[in-house]
């Protein structure tokens, strides 16, 4: 009405060109350009939607990250070559682990990522001088892994490799494992993890190598060279057991931290380097209690029942109380170059002679100072016996006063298949209910 109106008193009623010029840009102009305006996108959203894309560069696969800082460390992966460090763990470029350590300690297991296909030779590139691992002594082993030694940037690591033929929960398992031990986190007296690959076949576990290997091999050679009268390169000494165990126990003190018990502690669950540091290890049975559903009392290893507490081979569950029984087991194995425990008696048989009171026979080269402590890890009842700072305490204690030059000497010589007798493990497929 207004532009009429307006036209209206402007121009003449007849005179329709002057109208016209009046109402051009309302009328023509502004309609034209929202039509255009309109055309154009059409045309844009149409060549979005039909027209070919161009071609991306093919990148290489890459898992994907839960942090911040994935970029910055993004340009050292072909330096990698697929070695992930588990988060926490200072190395190899502090590449993670693609799981939730987290979800793994909740007792769920980790989501397996797409493994793409990649050759086994091409992985093994990435360390040199690579040899296979045989087993100390001849017993049953987990076959869904092999053991390599091998060479990484100038250092010696263990490698712990799944086999290509495992299945779909063998892998799951052995990835739950890593993520297990790299949630444990570093310690001066557990092996250092170094990394995890977990994303390109073969997946493997890439862990610290211990010079002397297991603490009962080192023992055995100890022993043997005393007896052949050559130059011991191996000389065990009462100062070098309080040491050894100190550091032992310093890692048992730390799991108890973490709320992680052990449950199988010896001394094949120990590691030993060239400057006879000993690390704690042998975390399988921990990990099967943490993720699968274990009755209590059970014994993942049947075979180290003679290392257990008398609650634990009652049908109790594994405590930190049961571990110090252990640690009193294993401070035996030490003073007597690696003998077995209660070598008298079948572990069947076992719970029952501890239900009278005994305890472990006081070895010739045990000094009185550390058989009291061995005696003080085996009491009957777990409220009595030491705590692990206790135990730390007493050790050092003892560490300072112990004969660092008497070095310790064993008459019998080894005899491999008496100690698997001994040790119980003949008794792993006849054993009864106690």
């Amino acid at each position: 009405m207004s532009l009429n109106s307006t036209a209206d008193n402007l121009c003449a009623p007849d005179d329709h060109l002057c109208i016209v010029r009046e109402h051009l840009q309302a009328v023509i102009i502004v309609p034209t350009l929202l039509l255009l305006t309109t055309l154009v996108g059409l045309v844009a959203v149409c060549c979005l939607r039909y027209c070919p894309e161009r071609k991306r560069p093919k990148t290489t696969s890459a898992p994907r990250y839960h942090s911040a800082s994935h970029k910055q460390r993004h340009s050292h992966r072909n330096h990698l070559q697929g070695i992930d460090a588990p988060p926490g763990i200072n190395a190899l470029e502090h590449e993670e682990l693609p799981m939730s350590v987290q979800q793994v300690q909740q007792n769920v297991r980790p989501t397996l990522a797409a493994v793409p296909p990649m050759s086994t030779e091409r992985q093994r590139g990435a360390f040199s001088q690579m040899t296979v691992l045989q087993p100390p002594f001849p017993v049953t082993s987990n076959n869904t892994y092999i053991l390599y030694r091998a060479r990484k940037d100038n250092r010696d690591v263990i490698l712990r490799m799944l086999k290509e033929t495992a299945n779909g929960r063998e892998k799951q398992e052995f990835l739950g494992f890593a993520a297990f031990v790299s949630g444990l986190g570093p310690h001066p007296f557990l092996p250092e993890l170094l990394g995890v690959v977990s994303v390109q076949p073969p997946l493997m576990m890439v862990v610290e190598e211990l010079q002397h290997r297991d603490l009962l091999g080192y023992l055995w050679k100890c022993r043997q060279q005393g007896n052949s009268g050559s130059e011991s390169s191996c000389e065990m000494t009462e100062k070098k057991i309080f040491t050894m165990a100190g550091q032992v126990a310093s890692a048992l003190e730390y799991l108890h931290g973490q709320r992680c018990i052990h449950g199988n502690v010896g001394s094949r669950s120990v590691l030993v380097g060239g400057d006879l540091t000993a690390k704690l290890w042998g975390f399988g049975s921990a990990y099967r209690r943490r993720t699968q559903a274990v009755s209590p009392g059970e014994v993942g290893d049947i075979e180290m029942r003679k290392w257990q507490a008398p609650e634990v081979l009652g049908g109790k569950a594994v405590s930190q109380s049961s571990d110090v029984w252990s640690f009193g087991i294993l401070l035996y194995e030490m003073v007597t170059l690696g003998d077995p425990p209660f070598a008298e008696y079948r572990a069947t048989e076992l719970l029952q002679y501890l239900q009278r009171g005994k305890h472990l026979k006081r070895p010739t080269t045990c000094s009185n100072s550390l058989y009291s402590i061995i005696k003080n890890c085996s009491h009957w009842r777990p409220e009595h016996r030491l705590s692990t700072s206790e135990l730390i305490k007493t050790l050092q204690s003892g560490e300072k006063s112990a004969n660092g030059r008497k070095v310790l000497k064993v008459v019998q010589p080894l005899d491999i298949q008496k100690y698997l007798r001994e040790a119980g493990y003949g008794e792993a497929y006849d054993y009864a209910v106690l």
